[in-house]
């Protein structure tokens, strides 16, 4: 199912619209710590705090707007209340441990570098997928005329995309043709997801 298409028939029920936020939040929340288990135990930058805290408000943002649909839903991150809990668990812990493997084999890392690349580069890979998300979500949103908003994610995911390019840059001077490896193991990885998510959808709908 296109994407588009899977994000209409998601808003179109408030219960499923709730999960659809609920999941989000989860990841935006996952990422958030993933960023802070990244973190070198004194060489911590600010921009990397940056990110950690605005991924959590993020989390929080997302869990806040379920309250327009109904604040009795999706109260934890319980199984019960994400869509595709399985899926949506492994993608981003999957895509942590795959680029680790290659940009250890690629750069040949100690352990706290290896820990720093993979933010470097796991970060850049869910910022571009961001910022292939939260746009479209949002036209949906702004065509079903829903109380729900997500902009201000948007602009601030713009904002991460380019201060990770930045950072790369510092990083490594062939920072790209790596980062392509990484992006290729996340759209795999996404599609899993996104089909997963479609499978959920179609039986919450069918029930």
């Amino acid at each position: 199912m296109e994407f588009h298409h899977l994000l209409q028939k998601i808003v179109q029920e408030g219960s499923t619209h709730a999960k659809w936020l609920n999941t989000l939040s989860f990841m935006e929340n996952a990422g958030a710590r993933k960023i802070s288990k990244c973190e070198h135990p004194v060489l911590v930058s600010q921009i990397q705090l940056k990110h950690a805290a605005e991924e959590h408000r993020h989390a929080y943002y997302l869990k806040k707007q379920i309250g327009k649909i109904d604040p009795e839903l999706c109260k934890t991150y319980e199984n019960p209340e994400l869509l595709a809990p399985v899926a949506t668990r492994q993608y981003l812990h999957a895509l942590d441990i795959k680029a680790c493997r290659y940009l250890q084999e690629a750069f040949n890392l100690n352990k706290e570098d290896l820990k720093y690349a993979a933010y470097l580069f796991v970060t850049y890979a869910i910022e571009v997928r961001a910022d292939a998300l939260y746009p479209v979500y949002q036209q949906v949103l702004t065509e079903t005329s829903s109380r729900i908003m997500v902009k201000s994610i948007i602009l601030e995911e713009e904002g991460h995309l380019e201060e990770m390019i930045n950072q790369l840059n510092e990083f490594s001077a062939d920072w790209k043709q790596h980062a392509e490896h990484v992006l290729t193991i996340e759209k795999e990885l996404h599609e899993a997801w996104i089909n997963a998510v479609t499978e959920d959808v179609a039986q919450l709908n069918y029930a």
